[in-house]
């Protein structure tokens, strides 16, 4: 079903080259989708990259266009999904932090959900900011400034967040919300 009240829409879904939680990726994007706009997938490589579910490997998916490549003013909001694996490579890429900084900076909407907030931490951009994730992240975030909080959605002007899969239902529609302008 397709929103015909807003202009579409694109939106970046940054991941690493593998463990990306499988769902944390395509619900969104199927909510993307189906609002009536147009995801594209950027990673740090060219190719595919894997996905997982949890622990165990699951389906691949085709890289639209490198993070090195992509440009910020081209995108209308930035998700970034979860998986262990995934942003923690992905906070040692110093062209997808920068990306995920300057995303932020720009006041776009930037959906993480997760273990993604830890790329939101090594971008400096949690400071001052209430946030959720993955409970494990608590103290990293924390100590990065962030005032984190366990609740399924949080959104603190232009970031939302959720903890996991069990709270994809709240990021989608605070995504799509956030694209409807």
């Amino acid at each position: 079903m397709t929103d015909t009240n807003t202009t579409a829409r694109t939106v970046a879904f940054l991941v690493a080259t593998e463990g990306i939680e499988q769902v944390e990726l395509t619900e969104p994007w199927k909510a993307v989708e189906q609002a009536g706009h147009r995801p594209v997938l950027v990673s740090t490589e060219s190719g595919e990259v894997q996905a997982f579910n949890h622990l165990d490997k699951a389906d691949t998916f085709p890289v639209d266009v490198t993070v090195a490549e992509a440009e910020v003013g081209d995108y209308d909001a930035l998700v970034l999904p979860g998986g262990v694996a995934n942003p923690d490579a992905l906070r040692t890429d110093a062209d997808a932090v920068s990306f995920v900084r300057t995303f932020v900076e720009s006041g776009k909407p930037v959906a993480a959900i997760c273990h993604a907030p830890w790329t939101l931490a090594e971008a400096d951009v949690v400071r001052d900011r209430t946030l959720t994730s993955w409970p494990s992240l608590q103290t990293d975030l924390r100590n990065a400034g962030a005032t984190w909080e366990d609740r399924e959605l949080v959104v603190d002007d232009n970031l939302i967040t959720s903890r996991n899969p069990d709270d994809l239902p709240a990021f989608t529609n605070a995504l799509t919300d956030a694209l409807r302008g």
